[in-house]
């Protein structure tokens, strides 16, 4: 089915992700529904599955330590998806992701990119990661931004969202990340599929 790519995602950042592989392919960007965490992605599935029978949507949505593995998330929460439902799970966060690619994100944290885990896929939970990545960073600005400060109970700093999304959006290089995240791969692959370079269908 021709036509943009309507959008349901936890975040900012998962925008800004879902937004730069769209573009990658060559497919357009819809409508975005950010909802500021899982619970309300979730609660929402059913809707967003109904209205899939007429157009498309990616919903991009964290395994975290939610499910053994993506399959079995993606069976709990719709287990009948419509036909042009791409319900999508980063294993085992979006932040994964962008770790993926160590040699951009640790030029752009300015950390040598032998910090930057081999296997970001491995790791629980890839926004801790990245925050303690940032910990070591030799700028202060990237330091104050991502890593909340020692007074809050806050797991992330201030410019957290901001600087990803500029990361994500100038700087990510999917195809390398591609290469140490399977489940990237397996989206890139169903984008590459669906788009007008390929075969337009969802």
């Amino acid at each position: 089915m021709a036509g943009p790519i309507t959008l349901a995602v936890e975040g900012t950042t998962d925008a800004a992700v879902a937004r730069r592989l769209l573009g990658e392919v060559g497919l357009r960007p819809g409508a975005e529904y950010v909802k500021n965490g899982k619970p309300a992605l979730d609660q929402s599935l059913a809707g967003y599955n109904n209205a899939a029978r007429f157009s498309c949507w990616l919903v991009l949505r964290d395994l975290d330590e939610d499910a053994a593995c993506a399959p079995a998330l993606r069976q709990t929460l719709l287990p009948t998806p419509a036909t042009h439902m791409r319900l999508h799970i980063p294993v085992h966060a979006i932040e994964a992701w962008l770790l993926a690619d160590a040699e951009s994100i640790g030029h752009f944290l300015s950390v040598p990119k032998v910090r930057v885990p081999a296997d970001p896929e491995a790791i629980p939970h890839p926004k801790r990661a990245l925050v303690d990545l940032a910990r070591q960073s030799r700028k202060r600005a990237i330091r104050e931004a991502l890593v909340p400060a020692p007074s809050t109970t806050a797991k992330i700093g201030p410019g957290y969202a901001a600087f990803l999304i500029e990361f994500a959006t100038k700087h990510w290089r999917p195809a390398v990340a591609a290469e140490r995240s399977k489940s990237l791969a397996r989206l890139r692959d169903h984008l590459h599929v669906i788009s007008p370079r390929g075969v337009v269908s969802c």
